[in-house]
């Protein structure tokens, strides 16, 4: 089944993620994975969106974003996109694509899967083998959700302050969230969810979408319809 058109949104949060082609590394060393995490930084910053969590790994990376207008996120994917290859092939004496394609957006319910979100980028690593935990991994937006270090890129999610009236009550509700996700349902959820570009809602929330943007967000039942009982 081909996938359907993105779907973007002002005003709700987007699991992005982009791949690397043909499985290729996107960033040889730290040189280049502190130049993306600037060009992402920059090129949201100038799109208007807010980056509540990110993860730079070998030859992809997932985002979840927060645009402010429509437009923001292509935009802010596109210049980004152009702007790191150029460096990218210029330092490595290289040429070619390479990304795979564009990237993959899938629209989330904040309530239902923001944080449930955050959690699933965040362990990226754990579930790769590359580090014991999420706090071990230096390339990801959860040290500063739990209090490691101070990184500028991050954009808190109002969701994310409600786990507590304090930044410590915050940062250790955070940790103790992501240590307990491992392995959960919904992590199995979003790892499904993640490919596709449909929405991750409950129903009532994909029917009002659904309203409002006057299109298909979520795929359809399969089987025929029920007959209406007569």
């Amino acid at each position: 089944m081909a996938r359907p058109l993105r779907l973007t949104v002002p005003g709700y949060p987007h699991h992005v993620i982009l791949r690397g082609n043909n499985r290729q590394a996107v960033a040889l060393d730290d040189v280049d994975r502190r130049r993306l995490l600037d060009g992402i930084g920059e090129q949201a910053a100038l799109a208007k969106v807010a980056v509540h969590s990110y993860v730079l790994m070998s030859n992809h990376l997932h985002l979840l974003l927060t645009p402010e207008t429509a437009d923001g996120i292509p935009q802010m994917m596109q210049a980004l996109g152009r702007a790191y290859v150029r460096a990218f092939n210029r330092r490595h004496g290289r040429s070619g694509t390479l990304w795979e394609g564009r990237y993959r957006s899938t629209l989330v319910e904040a309530e239902r899967y923001l944080l449930a979100c955050m959690a699933y980028i965040d362990l990226n690593p754990v579930r790769a083998g590359m580090v014991a935990t999420a706090a071990d991994y230096p390339w990801s937006g959860h040290g500063h959700l739990v209090g490691l270090r101070v990184d500028p890129l991050i954009t808190p999610h109002p969701l994310y302050w409600d786990l507590g009236n304090t930044p410590f009550a915050r940062e250790r509700a955070y940790g103790e969230l992501v240590e307990a996700a491992l392995g959960s349902p919904r992590q199995a959820e979003l790892a499904r969810g993640v490919h596709t570009a449909w929405v991750m809602g409950d129903d009532a929330f994909v029917a009002d979408l659904e309203r409002r943007t006057q299109r298909r967000v979520a795929r359809a039942p399969r089987g025929r319809p029920r007959k209406p009982a007569g």
